[in-house]
């Protein structure tokens, strides 16, 4: 009963479970054995108990049940409520006070459906700012994982789980997933309930998920939505793809211009059928619009924690606290208005579309683990709602992963999810 965590994704081990080649507890086991020999360099987790994670492994063991996920090691990032583990949000604020709680949702389902929730993954403080995660690229140990998933994102590129959570407020799930080279998928906003989560930004934080595979995504995202998939895998030469560079395109590296340009080559000569998509003017106002929504937002997630914890909250977030930006509630309506119209304008411009290509980060994975990234290249698809999906498979100068977008209109997750099952070997093939 041979694993190889680094090779086998959560589909092939909740078959083989399911036939009776392997066992619950042979594939936790295998997992939290690529963890002790790794995690001292890798540094992607926040809580883990072991005997915990075999517990609960034993008990699907003995029930039999035949959950979609069942037998599938899951990691959580440590803004999620978890019944049986602390929740720390990375923050000294609650790391005194951080008592099990009743599950979040997302939590409560991926048990329902058999997953072994293995432990809490780390984050960026509160997945906001301040204080950053100890995580290493594993790619790379010198460099970031990205954030604020950061744990997550490196603990599915190293095999410690095949499925990890994650949250995006800008671009916290597309840019660690573009750095460790993984796949992520980021819902429609509002598919996937945040609740038992640190909300920062009610109208922007997205619960999203990490994989080694499309197939994977599609696994979890199962678990979260009823809507049929389609009939049967569609057609490279049939699927209309647009190549839309986004009005942050001038903050875009030589690495990250390359890597979409090798994805247009690869995809035309694959007879897929590629237009440019060039987004109207006004779209170039809604990074100022995300920044005005998500720092208003925070505002109030934080004010709780502002008067609870006082100095032991991180300067950044009491600067939120303080709206050291001044935004007026005029400023907030706006914005508000803005969004709402910019949402209703893309769904309408890529509907002709099957999906949609843009950058998930400006380059590759920087130097220095704290160095998580900036999401200017990601903000505009989070403020829209758009379900995104990273595809890795490129690289750049320095052999690290390069990964790029495929968007598309609100509520259209599962025709992008077989996009990309479509897509995503033009990428990989060297």
């Amino acid at each position: 009963m041979q694993i190889d965590t680094t090779e086998e994704i959560a589909s092939t081990l909740v078959a083989r479970v399911r036939s009776g080649d392997l066992t619950v507890a042979a594939v936790t086991r295998a997992h939290l054995d690529r963890i002790t020999r790794r995690e001292p360099e890798v540094r992607a987790w926040a809580y883990l108990d072991p005997d915990l994670a075999m517990a609960q492994a034993v008990q699907l063991d003995e029930t039999r049940a035949t959950g979609p996920l069942h037998g599938a090691p899951v990691g959580i990032k440590d803004v999620f409520l978890t019944q049986d583990m602390p929740t720390r949000y990375n923050s000294p604020a609650y790391e005194a006070a951080a008592a099990p709680a009743p599950d979040a949702s997302v939590v409560a389902l991926l048990r329902a459906a058999g997953a072994v929730i293995l432990g809490k993954t780390t984050t960026v403080e509160f997945a906001s700012t301040g204080r950053r995660a100890e995580t290493r690229n594993p790619r790379d140990l010198r460099r970031s994982p990205g954030g604020s998933s950061s744990g997550s994102a490196a603990a599915v590129a190293d095999g410690h789980v095949p499925l990890a959570i994650g949250t995006q407020t800008g671009g916290s799930m597309m840019r660690p997933a573009s750095f460790c080279g993984v796949f992520a998928l980021k819902p429609t906003w509002g598919l996937v309930s945040a609740e038992g989560a640190k909300v920062t930004s009610p109208s922007l934080d997205t619960v999203g998920w990490f994989a080694r595979s499309v197939k994977d995504l599609t696994l979890v995202y199962d678990v979260f939505d009823s809507e049929p998939a389609p009939a049967a895998p569609l057609d490279l030469k049939g699927l209309k793809i647009a190549i839309c560079r986004s009005p942050a395109w001038d903050a875009a590296e030589a690495a990250t211009r390359q890597a979409m340009q090798a994805a247009d080559e690869r995809m035309r000569r694959a007879g897929v059928d590629v237009a440019p998509l060039d987004l109207p003017r006004s779209f170039s106002d809604l990074a100022h619009c995300h920044k005005v929504i998500m720092e208003c937002e925070c505002r109030a997630s934080f004010l709780a924690e502002s008067r609870m914890h006082g100095a032991a909250l991180h300067p950044s977030l009491l600067a939120y606290v303080d709206n050291a930006s001044r935004h007026t509630r005029r400023d907030l309506r706006k914005a508000y208005d803005l969004a709402a119209e910019h949402r209703a304008r893309f769904d309408a411009l890529a509907e002709g579309y099957d999906a949609i290509l843009t950058p998930s980060a400006v380059g590759e994975a920087h130097l220095g683990p704290q160095e998580v990234g900036t999401m200017v290249l990601n903000a505009l698809w989070t403020l829209l709602h758009t379900p995104c999906v990273n595809l890795p498979g490129l690289v750049g100068p320095n052999n690290m992963p390069i990964g790029l977008t495929l968007t598309a209109p609100r509520f259209a997750d599962r025709r992008l999810l077989a996009t990309a099952e479509a897509i995503a070997p033009l990428l990989a093939a060297r």
